[in-house]
């Protein structure tokens, strides 16, 4: 049987996991990009930024950061091996009750699973950008 998935506000020590697993879920989702990828990448990408880990059983299955500012959910990972177990979305939600208005999220257009997995939580692609990394979709999060 299955312990619960946890859903809870960072702490240090989980900072050397995260930074593994930011790293490694960008090199396999990200795979047309040749960055130089960095564990530091983690430090840099969440400066500022409320952090909620998704954890079960003592193991950590991915985090979520926004910030809160600006109802931004700036990143949401899960290690590979637990995608599809309701990380992402168990994350997402919680992201969501920070919110005080309606949220937003970039998502690169060539990040399918991405993409797909927000519009099935009921986000809005509402326009199109470009960054460094490739075309992106700007979401709007549901009714708040």
């Amino acid at each position: 049987m299955t312990s619960p998935l946890n859903i809870r506000p960072y702490e240090e020590a989980d900072r050397p996991f995260l930074r593994t697993l930011y790293l490694a879920s960008r090199k396999q989702t990200w795979t047309w990009l040749e960055d130089d990828f960095q564990l530091e990448d983690f430090d840099r990408a969440v400066i500022g930024e409320k952090i909620l880990v998704a954890e079960r059983d003592g193991h950590l299955l991915g985090f979520a950061s926004v910030f809160t500012q600006e109802n931004f959910l700036h990143n949401l990972f899960i290690d590979p091996q637990f995608q599809g177990t309701g990380a992402g979305s168990a994350l997402l939600h919680a992201a969501e009750t920070t919110f005080t208005r309606r949220g937003s999220l970039k998502c690169l257009v060539k990040s399918t699973n991405s993409v797909g997995f927000y519009l099935s939580k009921g986000w809005i692609i509402i326009s199109t950008g470009e960054s460094p990394k490739g075309e992106y979709y700007l979401f709007h999060s549901p009714c708040k």
